[in-house]
């Protein structure tokens, strides 16, 4: 039973699975593992279908990815069917070919390889979510849940989402940062454009708030990280009026923050600038917060040693540790277990024509494969 993986993941693309739409993708997995002996179990929750799959017992590798896509955006502006898995020019297209369809694929298709034809002496479970794209609460967080309350254990976790940047081989990611945002509202009194000592206008209050933040030093780096950042994304008023100074605008905040902060920290840190713009403005600032994961590193160690040197084998490089990038389901695996990312080149993901390399998906089943067989020697 040789799986092949870019005919897996031809049909993995044609399951319209947008989140949270399963679309038959975990349906036509779940049916090739339990073929291949695992045992299979749907985790669904809310509106998110989640697979989890193993096979064997004992020490366990453990896989992370998702099969749920993000829209396709104008269809018009697509030269190929973003559904219909259509190959050219040693490429293969579709909306899910780069994140990620072709990492599960090439997992799924290296582990039932080695479980058919050398048996390891312990467990390789697949933990695959429709969830990853949208907001994470009822996907690998709900698998988590479910491995809890049933006492299965992973003992290292890959995920296989797209790290190298140009070439396969070159990146794996030992953590990532924390990501935080903060929705501000600030209330003063609406007035007249040509009487405004009549108002309190809140506009100019909130670009002070917003200089002071983004004009702050968060910290130069640390030793595994790059420096943490603050991005304004939207300022928001909704004045249609040029002689109407409003009572009221919002402002959003995205904060991407490194080992040398918690999330709780930074949330201090806003309370007291905005109660400090409060208070010499005599206005309303209302501060919302919510948190997508805290920064988090796996030690560099044997697991990580293991992943590098069996990309060496197949690729001829050793690939970076890096912890660039935005957040991943890594983020809530790293408090079951020590986890690693590598999989694919992402440069096409969330684009029109998303597409990947047939080569590089023959190759990224090489390197699973090679990191099974290493991982259980």
């Amino acid at each position: 039973m040789n799986i092949d993986p870019v005919n897996l993941t031809a049909d993995l693309i044609r399951c319209k699975s947008i989140t949270p739409k399963e679309a038959g993708a975990l349906v036509l997995l779940e049916a090739l593992l339990s073929k291949a002996g695992f045992e299979c179990n749907r985790v669904d929750r809310g509106l998110v279908s989640n697979l989890f799959a193993r096979w064997g017992s004992g020490r366990t590798l453990g896989f992370n990815g998702h099969t749920d896509v993000v829209p396709v955006g104008s269809i018009n502006d697509w030269t190929v069917d973003p559904f219909g898995a259509e190959i050219k020019d040693g490429f293969l297209y579709g909306r899910g070919s780069t994140d990620m369809k072709s990492g599960v694929a090439a997992f799924a298709a290296a582990a039932i390889d080695f479980v058919q034809n050398s048996p390891p002496d312990g467990s390789i479970v697949l933990a695959i979510t429709g969830d990853e794209e949208g907001q994470a609460v009822d996907g690998t967080v709900a698998l988590l849940d479910w491995m809890n309350e049933n006492n299965e254990i992973i003992n290292h976790c890959i995920v296989g989402e797209p790290t190298c940047p140009e070439n396969i081989g070159e990146m794996m990611k030992i953590g990532r940062r924390g990501s935080m945002t903060a929705y501000f509202t600030i209330r003063g009194v609406q007035g007249h454009s040509a009487y405004p000592h009549r108002a309190n206008n809140p506009l100019p209050i909130m670009a002070k708030l917003i200089c002071d933040l983004t004009s702050f030093e968060l910290d130069q780096g640390s030793k595994h990280f790059d420096p943490s950042t603050l991005a304004v994304t939207t300022i928001d008023t909704g004045n249609l009026a040029n002689n109407v100074i409003p009572a009221e605008t919002k402002a959003t905040v995205n904060i991407r923050f490194n080992d040398l902060h918690t999330s709780k920290k930074l949330s201090i840190w806003l309370d007291k600038v905005t109660k400090r713009i409060a208070s010499e403005n005599d206005v309303e600032i209302n501060t919302e917060i919510q948190v997508s994961g805290e920064s988090f590193i796996t030690a560099l160690g044997d697991f990580s040693d293991l992943i590098s040197n069996s990309v060496h084998l197949e690729t001829g490089i050793y690939p970076e540790a890096s912890t660039s990038g935005g957040t991943s389901d890594a983020r809530f695996i790293k408090d079951h277990c020590p986890v690693v990312e590598f999989g694919l080149v992402g440069k096409t993901m969330h684009q029109i024509d998303e597409r990947v390399s047939i080569d590089q998906v023959y190759k990224l089943k090489a390197i699973y494969f090679n990191i099974i067989k290493n991982y259980f020697a």
